[in-house]
């Protein structure tokens, strides 16, 4: 199971990540900051939040509740941070906590009980609970970061009208077992769009 489930889900967050990284790339400092109204997150917020509960969820992950005392969610959504460098700091040091706490994980590790708020899960739970929580914010980063960049957006998936061409060359190859992930994650592969 652990070969299956542990490798399969980190393939899918480090997609996720790499799809963060690329729409950050795309942006300015200024850019990273713009809220649409302020009932609305920054890329920054977003980041921030997401730092902050990766920290917090994934630090000590088997043996202490993942809700943090030292963890000031609140502050998460104040938008006080102005450069791409603190940003992406943030962002690395939260990625990185949570995809080594990942993958030193072990199979008998996934039926064990920890607590998020005194709430118990089991590892597989509490993972496939951030598998629902970091693709959201993730998308809201592309969105926002699409709005911001418009017509000069790279795009991180098939391009608009490509999608005949790509069915194409996906179809003109033998069936085969594959990670959807790895087109976009080894840079050796040959199934790139």
């Amino acid at each position: 199971m652990k070969t299956d489930y542990i490798n399969s889900v980190i393939k899918q967050f480090e997609y996720y990540k790499l799809l963060g990284d690329k729409t950050i790339s795309q942006l300015a400092d200024d850019k990273l900051v713009w809220q649409y109204n302020e009932e609305s997150n920054s890329i920054a917020t977003i980041v921030k939040h997401l730092s902050g509960n990766m920290l917090s969820r994934w630090t000590d992950f088997l043996t202490s509740d993942g809700e943090k005392e030292w963890r000031n969610r609140d502050a998460e959504f104040e938008n006080d941070i102005h450069t791409k460098e603190a940003i992406v700091e943030l962002w690395e040091e939260g990625w990185k906590c949570f995809l080594e706490t990942l993958k030193n994980l072990k199979e008998e590790d996934l039926e064990k009980i920890i607590y998020i708020r005194n709430q118990g899960h089991t590892v597989v739970e509490a993972i496939n609970r951030q598998l629902a929580h970091y693709p959201y914010h993730v998308g809201q980063i592309v969105f926002i970061g699409k709005m911001i960049v418009n017509e000069k957006w790279q795009t991180l998936s098939i391009a608009k009208g490509k999608s005949t061409n790509y069915n194409a060359e996906k179809f003109s190859k033998d069936k085969h077992k594959v990670h959807f992930t790895d087109q976009y994650l080894d840079p050796h592969n040959d199934e790139k769009e």
